[in-house]
C-alpha cells in the first residue's frame, strides 16, 4: 500500500505543478511576462532548494520529455506555417538557421573558454548549446505584447526559429561525441551533417504525405483525427532518429506539408495540438526547473552572465549582420532580428545532453545555459515591444480579430463552414462585401436559423455562416472586424495612371472604356480588391479588370487607398531573370512538387 500511496502522491504533485503553470500563464500574459520564466520559477520553487523540497535528478526522464515536447512544438510550428508566407524569406532564414547558429557558437566560444576555464572544444559546446533561438518564446511574447511585425521580419523570425533547432542539436551532439571520443575529422562531420539533413528531409516529406493520405482516405471515428496526427508526428520523429536522421527536421517538414494540404478535421487537429504543445511545454519547463540547483548556480553566475552578454550584444548581432548582408534587409530590421534571438527551453534541453552522456563538466553547461535563458528572457523578452516600435518594424495595432468558428463538412475537403458575429462597423455590414470565393449559407438570429434571403437585411449581432475553402478561411476575418478610418489620398497625386480607391468602377469604365458588369458598377476600387483577393490587400497586389490591371499603391486602414492603373500599352517586356533568380525559382518549384504544397 505504501508504494501505491507514493504513486498517488506523485500523480497529485505532478498535476498540481502543471495546474500552477496553467494558471500562472494568465498572470504572465496580463503583465507581458515571459511564460517560460514563470514555468521555470515554478519548477525551482518546487525543487529541493525551494519550499516544495521535491528531490528530482532524473536526467533521462527529462531528456525523454524534452525530446517529445520539442518534437511536438516543432510539428505544431510547421503545421501553422503557411508556405506562401515564408517562401520569399526561405533563403535568409536558412542561412540564419545554419551559418548563423555556427557563427554565434564560434563568436561566443572565446568568452566561454576564458570565463569558465574550458578548452576550445568545451567552449564551442557552450556556444552551440545557447546558439539557437526559441520559436515558442519569440512568438508567445509577440502575441502577449500585441505586436504586429512587418510581414518579412515576422516570416523570417518564424522560419529561422522553427528550422535552427535541428542544426543546433546536430552541432551539440557532434561536439559531445568529440569530447567523449577525443577525435573526429572534418570530413566525417560534414558527411554526418549531410546524411542527417538529407534523410531528415526524406522522412519528413514522405511521412507528411503519408499522414495526409491516411487522414483523407481512412474513415476514422469522430474525435480520433487529432490524436492520430499527434502520434503520427512522434512516429515520424522516432523513425527518423532511429535511422540516424534529423528527427527534429523531419517532424518540422512533416508539419509544413500536412498544414499546407487540405485534410479532414484540420481545425480539430490544430486545436488539439495547440493544447498538447502547451502541456508539453509546461511539463518540460517545470522538469528543467526541478533540475536546477540555486546553490550550484552561484558558483558559475558571473562567468555565465559574461557569456549571456556576449551572446546578446556581440555574437548574435554579428552573426545576423553577416548572414543578412546579401539580402535586402535594412539596418533597423537587422537590429530587431538580432535582438529577437530569445533563448528558451531548447538551450536548457540541449544542455541536458552532456548530463545524460555523463561528461565531466555536464552540470556547468546546464547551469550556464540556465543563466543565459533567464537573462535573455528578462532583458530581451520585456523589451521586445519597445524595440519593435523604436526600430519601426511594428505595424499599427488593429482591432482584435473576430472570433471565427470553423466546421468541417463530411464527404469533401474543398469547402468548410465558417461563422462570424456581424459587427456594426464591419466591412461586411457597412458595404455588404464578401469575397467571390465564399458563399453565405445561413444566419442565426435570436436562436433561429434563417436562410440569407430570409435574414435580409443582416443586422448587427447576427451570426453569419459561409462556405469557403479551408485555406482561405482566415482571409474572411477582415470583412468582420471594425473598419479603420482610411486616410484621404492627396488629390494632387491622382493623375492619369493613379486614382483613389474610393472611385467607382463605373467612373473608371467611363474614362478608360473598360467593360464592367452591371452589379459591379457601384463597387469602389477598394471594394473590388476586397472581393477578388484571397487575402488582405498589400502594396503591390494586383487584380485584373477587363484589359487593364489594378495595382494597390497604398494601404490605409486595411484597405486599398491609392490604385495604380497598368494599361495594355504599358506592358513592357520583362528582362530575362538572372541566374540567381532562376535558381531560386527552380528550387521553390522543386520543393512545391516534392512536398505537394
Amino acid at each position: 500500500m505504501t508504494s501505491l500511496d507514493a504513486v498517488s502522491i506523485a500523480i497529485l504533485l505532478g498535476a498540481v505543478l502543471v495546474m500552477a503553470g496553467i494558471l500562472s500563464s494568465l498572470l504572465a500574459l496580463r503583465f507581458g511576462a515571459p511564460l517560460l520564466l514563470v514555468f521555470l520559477a515554478i519548477g525551482m520553487l518546487a525543487g529541493d532548494a525551494g519550499p516544495g523540497h521535491i528531490e528530482f535528478a532524473d536526467v533521462r526522464t527529462t531528456y525523454l520529455v524534452g525530446s517529445v515536447a520539442l518534437a511536438l512544438i516543432l510539428f505544431d510550428g510547421g503545421l501553422r506555417t503557411r508556405f506562401q508566407s515564408i517562401r520569399t524569406v526561405l533563403a535568409p532564414s536558412m542561412v540564419l538557421a545554419t551559418i548563423g547558429v555556427l557563427l554565434t557558437a564560434v563568436i561566443t566560444a572565446p568568452v566561454a573558454k576564458y570565463a569558465l576555464d574550458l578548452n576550445w572544444t568545451e567552449a564551442l559546446l557552450v556556444g552551440a548549446v545557447v546558439a539557437s533561438t526559441d520559436a515558442a518564446a519569440v512568438f508567445l511574447l509577440v502575441h502577449a505584447q500585441g505586436l504586429r511585425l512587418r510581414p518579412r521580419v515576422g516570416a523570417t523570425l518564424e522560419a529561422e526559429s522553427g528550422s535552427n533547432d535541428p542544426f543546433a542539436v546536430f552541432l551539440t551532439l557532434t561536439l559531445v561525441e568529440l569530447i567523449s571520443v577525443g577525435h573526429s575529422s572534418p570530413v566525417h562531420v560534414v558527411m554526418e551533417l549531410a546524411r542527417e539533413a538529407i534523410l531528415g528531409v526524406v522522412f519528413g516529406v514522405i511521412g507528411g504525405r503519408l499522414v495526409v493520405i491516411a487522414l483523407n482516405k481512412v474513415a476514422l471515428p469522430q474525435g480520433l483525427h487529432a490524436p492520430f496526427v499527434t502520434t503520427a508526428a512522434l512516429v515520424i520523429f522516432g523513425v527518423a532518429q532511429i535511422a540516424h536522421a534529423s528527427g527534429f527536421l523531419a517532424v518540422y517538414l512533416a508539419g509544413i506539408i500536412i498544414g499546407n494540404r487540405p485534410t479532414r478535421a484540420h481545425n480539430s487537429v490544430v486545436t488539439f495540438l495547440d493544447a498538447a504543445t502547451w502541456l508539453a511545454q509546461i511539463v518540460m519547463f517545470v522538469l528543467l526547473g526541478l533540475l536546477v540547483s540555486p546553490q550550484r548556480l552561484l558558483s558559475s553566475l558571473l562567468p555565465a552572465i559574461a557569456v549571456a552578454l556576449t551572446l546578446m550584444l556581440v555574437a548574435r548581432p554579428l552573426a545576423v549582420m553577416i548572414c543578412l548582408r546579401p539580402f535586402r534587409f535594412n539596418w533597423r530590421e537587422k537590429i530587431f532580428i538580432a535582438w529577437t534571438g530569445l533563448r528558451g527551453a531548447v538551450a536548457i534541453f540541449l544542455a541536458s545532453i552532456p548530463m545524460l552522456v555523463g561528461l565531466s563538466k555536464a552540470y556547468l553547461y546546464f547551469d550556464v545555459a540556465f543563466v543565459v535563458v533567464i537573462i535573455s528572457l528578462l532583458a530581451q523578452g520585456w523589451t521586445l515591444g519597445l524595440a519593435a516600435r523604436r526600430l519601426h518594424v511594428a505595424l499599427p495595432r488593429t482591432d482584435r480579430g473576430p472570433r471565427r468558428v470553423e466546421l468541417d463538412l463530411p464527404g469533401q475537403l474543398e469547402q468548410q463552414l465558417v461563422g462570424y458575429s456581424v459587427r456594426p462597423k464591419s466591412l461586411y455590414y457597412r458595404r455588404g462585401l464578401i469575397p467571390s470565393w465564399s458563399k453565405p449559407t445561413l444566419v442565426i438570429r435570436n436562436e433561429q436559423i434563417l436562410s440569407p434571403a430570409e435574414a435580409e437585411p443582416v443586422a448587427p449581432g447576427d451570426y453569419l455562416y459561409l462556405l469557403a475553402p479551408p485555406e482561405k478561411a482566415e482571409a474572411l476575418d477582415r470583412f468582420f472586424v471594425d473598419m479603420q478610418p482610411p486616410a484621404a489620398p492627396d488629390p494632387h497625386l491622382l493623375g492619369d495612371f493613379m486614382v483613389s480607391g474610393e472611385h467607382t468602377l463605373d467612373e473608371l469604365a467611363t474614362i478608360y472604356g473598360v467593360s464592367v458588369t452591371d452589379e459591379d458598377r457601384k463597387l469602389t476600387l477598394a471594394d473590388y480588391f476586397d472581393v477578388h483577393l484571397d487575402r488582405a490587400p498589400s502594396e503591390g497586389a494586383t487584380v485584373a479588370l477587363d484589359t487593364i490591371v489594378l495595382v494597390a499603391r497604398s494601404i490605409s486602414g486595411g484597405r486599398v487607398n491609392i490604385v495604380g492603373l497598368r494599361l495594355p500599352e504599358d506592358e513592357e517586356t520583362k528582362p530575362p531573370p538572372t541566374r540567381a533568380e532562376s535558381l531560386k525559382r527552380r528550387l521553390a518549384d522543386a520543393w512545391s512538387q516534392v512536398a505537394g504544397v
